[in-house]
């Protein structure tokens, strides 16, 4: 194997141990199904690799992947056949604890256009500024998106305990 192709390798291998789990479960969340999310998970790479982006560091270079997984989401859901299934038992495996589990459990039923903010916002612990910079909005529609997400998510956690 050439020097360049290995270096590429060890480069690729690196960057998937740091965002790989953390992209897979933003993908799970949207997607709500497995290959699906493996899928855009694998094509974010593939990107990477393809487009060899500089990033003026870390905080750039986890945006970009972040904002990559999510368009690929998004285009996924479009995709006419997409269809949303997910076993919970998936989800329990990719989660590091019980609470988060169920965190994801109940973002998954959220409408789309709160999912990726609120998971964005709670799991990986961004602050509303820093999410509209990664997905291009304005810090207004983020604040209204979580505003919205969470009365969303109220909502679903009444109905639940009262059944």
């Amino acid at each position: 194997m050439s020097q360049l192709s290995q270096r590429t390798g060890d480069n690729l291998s690196e960057k998937y141990d740091l965002y790989g789990n953390m992209l897979f479960k933003l993908c799970m969340v949207i997607l709500c199904n497995k290959e699906d999310a493996e899928d855009v998970v694998q094509d974010t790479f593939a990107k990477y690799l393809q487009k060899h982006p500089d990033f003026r560091g870390a905080e750039h270079e986890k945006a970009w992947f972040i904002k990559v997984a999510t368009n690929g989401s998004r285009d996924k859901r479009r995709y006419r056949f997409f269809k949303k299934t997910v076993c919970l038992d998936e989800i329990e495996a990719y989660a590091q604890t019980p609470e988060q589990s169920q965190v994801l459990e109940q973002l998954m039923a959220l409408s789309p256009k709160y999912k990726t903010i609120l998971y964005l916002h709670y799991i990986e612990g961004y602050k509303i500024k820093e999410i509209a910079d990664i997905l291009g909005m304005k810090d207004t529609t983020v604040k209204v998106a979580l505003y919205r997400g969470r009365e969303q998510l109220k909502m679903e956690l009444r109905k639940e305990l009262t059944q």
